[in-house]
């Protein structure tokens, strides 16, 4: 079977079972914080087996697009050399979620794997749990008894196993149960299986299939509850599976991987064996990662899940290099991705340009330090273990991530020190820390789901309600958390903030700062302006800020007004990318890889602001998820949608999936005024807006400070721009002016700092401060150094901005003669200022961030240098 028909065909035999095929998620976790990619097939359905969330069917079945490139499940050591690992892969899974339970899971395993598949029985086995008594659990007689009733595994092919194999937890408390494992022998000899082969792991053993029975919660002390409602969770990797019914040992040799891999010995021109073969199975796995995490809204960056990517990335690249592939090539394999999996997943289809821009741009960016890294790395290689400092050095100077490094080393039987390069690191590994905190911060306990019915929404309709406190809490810092039976406040999602307002009851008023999803409901937060924390209850009148409300409704509409004059002017491939709505401004990203000309960003902005004029009627309802894409609604970029979904209608101009607050018709925007618009990542650019009061305030200031540069400049408005460029051509003019007297005068001081020379074992070593003023001629002084110097060594050291420049220049005879090399020279000085750096053997320069060091360093340079003659 071809892996196209297993995943088809996988599908269609649980739908004849009664279940709901449903979409893969985006491997861009959307409300997930704990997750940079989703990891398994639990991950869309976690707030189901939490209690925080239901789907309108009780049998679901899926293929789930995974990612494990980061954090605990972490394959990517392993990705070439072995045969079955990846760091994509599709996840095949049929869910019961208080349904069936482990007789038909059992038995529909079976079924499909031996009657519909013809799987050879006599090359499977199963694993059930043998129970653990410190847990006070017993082993899993009923799946045991069961896989006697429902299969006829050969005898002898039923095992048990500890805790650690056959039983799943989602994490330290939660949902969690036993489950049972399907094995295949895939060796050449059926009659040489046996039990110790299977639990010593070999190759020629691989688990396909595993049925987790979700029958505990276990709390937070440890101690573990029957759940009132029973789950099923099955997972069988494709991959795997298509090795398994194509004869293949390897996944590699499948046709999962086979077409694209001939893509990249077609570009290389080589064959895929010997070391070739493990360059080629990387670059096809991590080729498939990046597409789909890109296609779903990833970005490569240098944090976050975006840092992951990048390196992904760079390790490809730098497999592309012991292939001879020089160029860029990742995005020139997308085609060959798409060819394979477009059908099943189009959002890949759909996104490949962008996909293919992305992967350009960021690969062309790094092949401009890759090779000369890769010569770094071979000269440092050559010193035996890497240090702490030449690992931060690619690091940090060259783009390439440790763990390329480490890969590397490990090839040449050397070792890394890990700990000096984290030390190294660790100023800027608290900045990612900060950030990471920032950007996936929970704001909510899973386990905290409040019981029975809250939080009904009506505030599209009505901005006041009467409403019922169902639960309100005050923090240490007297913060207020209030639950409502049914509140008009809107919560922050979909990139707009959340509604702020006003909450009265008997006896106390709480002035509700920010709205947010928390608790399987709605959580207003504020503060009490009447009352004490015991009034929190009965009855209430729930009142929307109107005026706030209103405006960010203005701001939200615009956005959706914007996106589609963005696609009008620049193309279809645009697609939002993320959003930021409050009442005071708007911010939008979008897929594009280039600035906005001037004209551009005029017909933009008029487009948007002509369909304000207009006055076109906003209009919402629901449809189907399908029906809504084949009537053209736009979504989100990765984001995972509900069956049925909102549709926001503005006249026959936009047409967009939201679940946003907005205005009844664009009139009642008044006007819009873009403010700005740049890059924030390869392919994504940002755009920055004002509407209604804000647009207008804008305005005013922006003539206010043409007016204020009119007085300044003598000048009236219309003619600013020739006054301000005839001011900076005379500005530059008097610049180089000043330049050329400073070098006059260096040259002078050059011809003293020679004559004061020091002596190191006979060779004249010039080390001088240069005044601040000077840092920027550093180059030109070092040029008039090295020319005066005959023969000697110099080095020069500045502070400019606050941070510290560094200059080395070595003769040519002493490079030849002595081996001194100016790049050795300046990088053990800058070592000294807390710095790095490099350069050529004749001048080379660097940097340091401690300005206090500077002197310090300097006077060091006698006995680096006496160092390296010594060498």
């Amino acid at each position: 079977m071809k892996s196209r028909e297993i995943r088809e065909d996988f599908q269609r035999f649980f739908e004849e079972h009664g279940h709901q095929r449903v979409p893969s998620a985006p491997v861009v976790p959307r409300d997930d914080p704990t997750l940079y990619f989703t990891n398994a097939g639990m991950n869309q359905f976690k707030d189901v087996f939490l209690g925080l969330g239901r789907r309108e069917y009780t049998r679901a079945v899926d293929t789930q697009k995974c990612l494990r490139v980061s954090g605990k499940h972490n394959d990517l050591e392993e990705v070439g050399p072995s045969p079955r690992h990846h760091t994509f892969f599709e996840m095949l899974g049929n869910w019961s979620f208080g349904d069936y339970f482990k007789r038909e899971a059992i038995s529909w395993a079976w079924e499909l794997l031996t009657r519909r598949w013809k799987i050879d029985k006599g090359r499977l086995w199963a694993t059930v749990f043998e129970g653990d008594p410190g847990s006070g659990l017993e082993p899993d007689e009923e799946a045991e008894g069961l896989w006697g009733e429902c299969a006829d595994l050969l005898p002898g092919r039923l095992v048990r196993l500890p805790a650690e194999d056959n039983f799943w937890e989602m994490g330290a408390s939660g949902p969690c149960g036993p489950c049972s494992e399907v094995h295949y022998y895939l060796g050449d000899d059926p009659a040489q299986q046996s039990l110790e082969g299977l639990l010593a792991g070999g190759e020629d053993y691989t688990e396909i299939w595993n049925l987790v029975f979700i029958q505990y919660n276990r709390d937070e002390t440890g101690a573990l509850h029957l759940l009132p409602a029973k789950h099923v969770d099955t997972g069988m990797g494709l991959e795997r599976m298509a090795s398994v019914l194509q004869g293949a040992r390897n996944n590699y040799d499948t046709d999962v991987f086979k077409p694209l891999i001939s893509r990249v010995a077609e570009l290389c021109g080589k064959e895929p064996e010997g070391e070739a073969r493990i360059a080629m199975r990387v670059i096809a796995d991590h080729v498939r990662s990046l597409t789909f995490a890109i296609a779903d809204g990833a970005l490569p960056a240098n944090d976050g899940r975006g840092y992951v990517l990048r390196r992904l990335l760079r390790r490809a690249a730098r497999y592309g290099r012991q292939l001879e592939l020089h160029q860029p090539f990742l995005h020139r394999l997308t085609g060959a991705v798409v060819d394979q999996l477009g059908e099943a997943f189009p959002e890949i289809a759909a996104k490949q340009s962008h996909i293919a821009l992305v992967l350009r741009a960021e690969e062309e960016s790094f092949g401009k330090t890759l090779d000369r890294g890769l010569e770094i790395f071979e000269r440092l290689s050559q010193q035996g273990q890497l240090s702490g400092e030449d690992a931060f050095q690619l690091y940090d100077t060259y783009g390439f991530p440790l763990d390329l490094t480490e890969l590397m080393a490990r090839e040449r039987g050397l070792s890394v020190d890990r700990a000096g390069f984290e030390a190294a690191l660790e100023e800027q590994r608290q900045r990612a820390r900060q950030a990471g905190r920032g950007q996936f911060k929970a704001r909510e306990g899973v386990e905290d789901a409040l019981p029975g019915p809250h939080s009904l929404f009506v505030g599209y309709a009505e901005l006041e309600t009467d409403s019922q406190v169902v639960r309100a809490e005050v923090d240490e810092e007297g913060q207020v958390r209030l639950f409502l039976d049914q509140t008009p406040f809107y919560a922050e999602s979909g990139g707009q903030v959340g509604d702020q307002g006003l909450v009265e009851g008997e006896g106390f008023a709480v002035q509700v700062e920010d709205t947010i999803k928390a608790r399987g409901g709605y959580l207003h937060l504020g503060r009490l302006l009447a009352g004490q924390p015991a009034d929190l209850q009965g009855r209430v009148r729930a009142r929307v800020d109107a005026q706030a409300r209103l405006a960010a409704a203005r701001n939200h509409t615009t956005t959706h007004l914007l996106h589609e004059a963005l696609r009008r002017v620049l193309g279809e491939h645009v697609a939002q990318m993320g959003s930021l709505v409050t009442p005071q401004r708007l911010r939008f990203d979008f897929s594009h890889f280039a600035a906005l000309e001037p004209g551009q960003l005029r017909e933009v902005s008029g487009i948007v602001n002509e369909q304000i004029r207009a006055d076109l009627e906003v209009s919402t309802f629901e449809e189907d998820l399908a029906q809504a894409k084949k009537l053209g609604a736009q979504a989100l970029f990765g984001e995972k949608y509900e069956q049925r979904v909102r549709v926001v209608r503005i006249g026959d101009f936009s047409l967009e999936l939201c679940g946003g607050t907005h205005v009844r018709s664009t009139g009642q925007i008044g006007a819009f005024e873009l403010l700005a618009e740049g890059g924030i990542a390869a392919g994504t650019r940002r755009a920055e807006g004002l509407t209604g009061a804000g647009a207008e305030a804008a305005g005013w200031q922006q003539r206010q400070v043409l007016e204020r540069l009119g007085e300044l400049l003598n000048t009236p408005s219309p003619q600013l721009p020739e006054k301000v460029e005839a001011v900076l051509v005379r500005q530059r003019e008097l610049e180089r002016a000043l330049a050329e007297m400073r070098q006059r005068l260096a040259a002078v001081e050059v011809v003293e700092w020679v004559a004061a020379a020091q002596e190191v074992e006979g060779i004249k070593v010039v080390v001088r401060r240069v005044e601040n003023g000077q840092a920027t001629a550093l180059q030109a002084l070092g040029d008039g150094l090295r020319a005066r110097l005959g023969s000697g060594v110099g080095v020069l050291g500045a502070v400019a901005q606050g941070k510290v420049s560094l200059l080395a220049v070595v003769t040519d005879d002493l490079i030849k003669g002595r081996g001194l090399k100016a790049g050795d020279l300046v990088r053990q000085v800058a070592q000294l200022a807390g710095g790095s750096g490099g350069g050529k053997p004749h001048m080379a320069q660097a940097g340091a961030k401690d300005p206090g060091l500077l002197d310090q360093a300097l006077a060091g340079v006698p006995e680096i240098v006496r160092r390296q003659l010594d060498r």
